[in-house]
């Protein structure tokens, strides 16, 4: 029975790099899946489509049939995510932990074993560099292979025109904006670079039941955030008027 080589596209510099070293060196690719979690950075959207423009080959876009929104807020949870929920009253998952990857299950791992159901002897690429090998499993990482660091891929992709609308100039990841895994310093950033994405993080934080970031709302760390903001300010008109 003949194989299926699948790569997982996430669009991100490894992905990304990872994709077009294969295809460049002449590496057999029957499909590339992106799953689309809606809450990815616009500009990521974008580089999607100019990577498919550049390589002139379809990429598969799999989206589930509930957005980021019905699950935080209104998916009654089944008892794989009960861990860490009890407090909900069953209602919304509230944000994703380090326990809790429920948007992980959702929007990656459900969708592609529900595209991929029928298919044997898949043989699946993973975006992962060699700096980051803890997180090697049961799939294929090229990038490992060939011994390219995060560095090494970011470098590639700059070279071949792609820079994501910048926003690796500003965050150190450009996956979901809206991740609770981020540092905070990364939350800074977004709150700064895309207000708008924000306010939404703001208003989805105030109508769920558990809190951002162990300790923190959204509302805290605006509050926090905006204090920097002022004590630098004042720091700076000190150095002015001197």
């Amino acid at each position: 029975m003949s194989e299926w080589h699948v790569v997982s596209f996430s669009g991100g510099k490894d992905s990304t790099a990872m994709l077009l070293r294969m295809l460049e060196i002449g590496m057999r690719v029957d499909e590339i899946i992106f799953c689309d979690t809606g809450v990815e950075f616009p500009q990521m959207y974008e580089h999607v489509d100019k990577v498919e423009r550049y390589i002139g080959r379809e990429i598969t876009r799999l989206k589930d049939d509930h957005d980021f929104e019905y699950y935080l807020l209104h998916h009654r949870y089944t008892p794989r995510f009960k861990i860490g929920l009890e407090k909900s009253n069953s209602i919304g998952y509230s944000w994703p932990s380090m326990r809790k990857r429920w948007c992980t299950a959702h929007f990656k791992r459900d969708a592609i074993k529900k595209h991929l159901a029928g298919r044997e002897n898949v043989i699946h690429y993973i975006g992962i560099a060699a700096d980051e090998q803890q997180r090697v499993k049961d799939k294929r990482y090229p990038l490992v292979e060939w011994r390219w660091t995060e560095a090494d891929a970011l470098k590639y992709c700059y070279d071949k025109g792609f820079d994501w609308g910048g926003l690796y100039k500003i965050f150190r990841r450009v996956s979901c904006w809206c991740c609770p895994l981020q540092r905070i310093s990364e939350c800074r950033k977004l709150r700064k670079h895309f207000p708008e994405l924000w306010e939404t993080l703001r208003r989805w934080d105030n109508a769920t039941w558990q809190t951002f970031k162990p300790g923190w709302t959204v509302d805290e760390l605006d509050a926090r955030f905006a204090r920097e903001e002022e004590a630098a300010a004042a720091q700076m008109s000190l150095f002015d008027t001197a």
